[in-house]
């Protein structure tokens, strides 16, 4: 038996082995080289200039009707207003285009230094109002005055606004950059500061020490900054763009062409939707800028923040429907759906009255995220004033509530860091989609070949002596068991039994007699679920040699195509992410200026000096011993539960006497660290204060234990002993350090979990609407099932780890004869217990899909990214954050 155990799980561990291996050399040549990677950074560069010059199509739509730009109206008196706004398309009519675009790239150029070009003398000094008969200038005076008296007045307009540009932070540095590039200011101007960060990132040591080297490495350098420069060009152009629309086209960026541009209900209907809790303050004594604690509180405005509460209200009263607890019939539920559509009906007003509907730059129509904001509402604002008191089976009714499960998505869209995740996972759908076709095309050919060697062969008689097709009509006795183990019963003691028909069919959950069922079952085999079954009954039906078509479809599909399919799509994030594009050196960068963020500098205090006592007992809790002693005593302390702490038992009294032993000991350790440290010094790291908390838990069981003595003080020390066990994380640097990077990790894929949580809960919800009601089976029972949405979330989870989901997907399948389908009026989805063919295929097929193959993986790729960052830490490293 152990010979047959150890050879077992030998065998098995040495296939993971090699398995891991192939996956390892799959992903290996997903890996760019470092000259690719260079290149595609590059490339990267230059599509995002050319995105970025680009107004959307819905603003080019002003483009196609004439400019009809209005008169300035001034509220005050002439002399009271201190220079008026020219139009700048007015103003460029003047200017000489083949002057100005060298001094653009002049102003944003950043490698050299630019000499400042000669000032042409003013030709027009003063205005005034005496009229002066003077010759017929040339048009080229008359030009040189004009541009003359344009810089003049614009150049004393920004010195008085120079205040008020600056308070615009970086919109308002982006315009003053256009502004001055445009206007021709002096080149002695400040250059803009994104592109002087911009460069200094990528390093101007780094320029200098190519130009010192090889010449290949200069020119890459040269090219990365003209790209910079590039981009820095194209967003002016594009702010130009639209500046000349505000100025030629009255009704442009008015919301819903009636709201004013600048008028004062607008600009309150932006500080409501704007108003957002400031995370960098600045002190009004110093003038630093102080960072907030609460961070969280900034992620998003005040308006997203009670939109995201009332959402999260709502799905909370989703979660209590049930097909007899139906939001139709009880008005607990229906005020709910009241709350969520009037206070989503006036955030969406607020926001259309701030922005714009469609066509203004910010628009709430403006990208996939606000027309899956203006589906939600519609959905619940029409399921809301329908409320059908009917809901026929596989009716569009139906579907309009499935439709309204889409409710938790609406959070997705306020928090922005979730929405970029989505966004960089389908940035790059192409690749994503043609190694989905492989896969699929795979399986057609499988499919193909599966049909034409075991079309109608899997059909077998249900009485198991019948082999003839002919032979199987009447019925036969069927025994019946207790359990799935089919045990023998004893003599004289036969098994209850009963008459069944005779049917000649498919197996149950496959077959190979269409293309659409040979691939159904070949994508259960993807995911490793079911495969076997399938093998075994090729076997036993056409022959031990038919076996290899399920090994070699497991081998090609599932090893490699599946974990193509799965690198694919984390290098495809990656890359989109940036960090799949990033060399070797600029890796380690980021992994230490992440490095630097969540180190921590030395809280040990120094040897106390004028106490000998205090500087002896200092000595003693810095030795490597008492170190590894207290160590020891966690392991020794945590190995105590590994019996049951029950107070019946006899064994009890002994284990809890020990753990009060070592708990004692551990009071001492704090008493002499404190010693040692003073209590200010000790308090000064996490870990101590940790570690204080525990202790002092440990001396409340104490003193409990020996009152009560039961059950419940027994408990408590165990949960007290589970909370010591943990601080053995902080004994070693190394062990401290992995958990600190585990830590961090998890809250960096924060967003990406919370992302797979909102898709559970929606298809949590669906699943309540479509399989609530179905009658239970092999494996939707008394644990599984989608009768609410607790439930239906654990059968999810359950499927998120592959566990029988295809068997699942059969159970909700199940169609007449094998169900009862109710005849109208009572026909309701609640009132029958059959399931949804089409629903389920649908349903578990893009659910597995979507979080097991796609999320979950994601996941763990990005998990894993994080964690092995710490390889390129060293001993300084991990000493700089010694305590935290």
């Amino acid at each position: 038996m152990f010979l047959c155990l150890f050879l077992s799980t030998s065998w098995k561990l040495v296939f993971q082995i090699i398995l891991s291996l192939f996956v390892a050399v799959i992903l290996d040549n997903l890996e760019l080289e470092e000259d690719m990677k260079k290149i595609k950074q590059m490339r990267a560069r230059e599509q995002s200039v050319g995105t970025k010059e680009k107004l959307p199509y819905r603003l080019r739509v002003f483009t196609k009707f004439p400019d009809r730009p209005q008169m300035v109206k001034l509220p005050r008196m002439p002399s009271e207003f201190p220079i008026p706004k020219i139009r700048e398309s007015f103003m460029r009519q003047f200017v000489s285009q083949e002057i100005d675009e060298p001094l653009i790239l002049n102003e944003i150029s950043c490698t050299t230094p630019v000499k400042q070009a000669p000032k042409r003398p003013m030709l027009i000094d003063t205005i005034s109002t005496k009229m002066d008969y003077k010759s017929q200038p040339t048009p080229a005076e008359v030009q040189a005055s004009l541009q003359a008296l344009i810089r003049d007045a614009y150049k004393r307009r920004n010195m008085m606004n120079d205040a008020e540009l600056n308070a615009k932070g970086a919109g308002g540095l982006l315009a003053r950059d256009r502004a001055r590039s445009v206007r021709r200011v002096d080149n002695s101007a400040a250059r803009p500061k994104a592109a002087l960060e911009a460069i200094r990132e990528n390093g101007e040591a780094g320029f200098t020490a190519a130009r010192k080297g090889n010449q290949k490495g200069k020119e890459q350098d040269v090219d990365i900054k003209l790209l910079q420069q590039k981009k820095l060009q194209a967003e002016i152009r594009r702010n130009q763009q639209e500046e000349d629309l505000r100025e030629n086209h009255p009704n442009f960026d008015t919301p819903l062409f009636f709201v004013g541009r600048e008028s004062r209900f607008r600009k309150f209907c932006q500080t409501i939707v704007y108003a957002r809790y400031e995370i960098l303050r600045r002190d009004p004594v110093t003038g630093k800028e102080i960072k907030s604690s609460y961070k969280v509180l900034g992620l998003v405005s005040y308006l997203d923040w009670v939109m995201i509460i009332v959402t999260v209200l709502s799905c909370a009263s989703i979660m209590f429907e049930t097909p007899s607890y139906r939001v139709m019939d009880h008005p607990i539920l229906q005020i709910a759906e009241y709350a969520f559509v009037v206070c989503m009906s006036t955030e969406l007003i607020l926001k259309v009255l701030a922005d714009g509907f469609l066509f203004t730059p910010k628009a709430l129509i403006r990208d996939a995220g606000g027309i899956l904001d203006l589906f939600i509402y519609t959905t619940s604002l029409v399921f809301i004033a329908w409320m059908p008191q009917k809901v026929p089976e596989q009716s569009s009714i139906q579907f309009l509530m499935v439709l309204r499960c889409l409710r938790p998505l609406r959070i997705f869209i306020l928090v922005p860091h979730m929405r970029k995740v989505v966004i960089e996972l389908c940035r790059g759908f192409k690749e994503i989609f043609l190694v989905s076709s492989l896969l699929v095309i795979l399986m057609f050919m499988f499919s193909s070949f599966g049909v034409q060697l075991y079309g109608g062969k899997m059909a077998r008689c249900t009485d198991p002596d019948i082999k003839d097709r002919n032979k199987c009509v009447g019925v036969f006795w069927r025994k019946i068991y207790v359990s799935k183990m089919k045990i023998p019963s004893a003599p004289g003691n036969d098994h209850p039994r009963m008459l069944v028909p005779r049917v000649w069919a498919n197996p149950r959950n496959f077959n190979f007699d269409g293309i659409g069922m040979a691939m159904l079952a070949l994508f259960e085999t993807l995911s490793f679920k079911g495969w076997l079954e399938i093998r075994d009954t090729i076997i036993m039906q056409c022959g031990l040699a038919h076996s290899i078509y399920v090994h070699v479809f497991v081998f090609l599909g599932a090893m490699i195509g599946l974990t193509l399919f799965v690198g694919v799509v984390i290098a495809n994030y990656s890359e989109n992410k940036g960090t799949a594009l990033l060399t070797v050196d600029q890796r380690r960068w980021c992994d230490l200026k992440k490095r630097l963020k969540i180190a921590q500098p030395l809280h040990l205090p120094s040897r106390p000096g004028g106490n000998p006592f205090r500087a002896f007992v200092y000595d003693i809790t810095q030795n490597i011993y008492f170190k590894r002693l207290t160590a020891f005593l966690v392991i020794a302390t945590s190995a105590l539960l590994c019996l049951s702490w029950d107070s019946l038992k006899p064994y009890t009294v002994s284990l809890t006497t020990i753990s009060v032993v070592f708990n004692w000991l551990f009071v001492c350790e704090v008493v002499m660290k404190m010693i040692a440290f003073s209590p200010h010094g000790y308090w000064q790291s996490r870990r101590n204060r940790y570690e204080l908390l525990v202790t002092a838990l440990g001396v409340v069981w104490i003193v409990a234990h020996f009152i009560w003595m039961n059950d419940y003080t027994n408990t408590f020390g165990f949960c007290v002993t589970m909370l010591r066990f943990s601080t053995i994380s902080g004994k070693h640097a190394t062990l401290k350090m992995l958990m600190l990077t585990v830590g961090v990790s998890m809250v960096k894929s924060f967003f990406i979990i919370l992302w797979m949580f909102l898709l559970i809960l929606v298809y949590a919800f669906a699943g309540v609407v479509l399989f609530g009601s179905v009658k239970w089976g092999d494996n939707v029972g008394r644990h599984a099932n989608f009768q609410h949405a607790p439930r239906a979330i654990g059968v999810l989870f359950r499927i998120v780890t592959g566990e029988d989901w295809n068997r699942i997907m059969h159970d909700c399948m199940v169609t007449p004869p094998f169900c009862t389908r109710q005849l109208p009026p009572l026909d309701s989805f609640w009132d029958t217990d059959c399931g949804n063919w089409t629903g389920a295929l649908i349903y578990f097929c893009s659910f597995y899909v979507m979080i097991t193959y796609i999320v979950l993986n994601l996941l763990v790729g990005e998990l894993e990214q994080l964690i092995l960052s710490s390889e390129y830490l060293t001993k300084s490293e991990l000493l700089f954050s010694h305590y935290y």
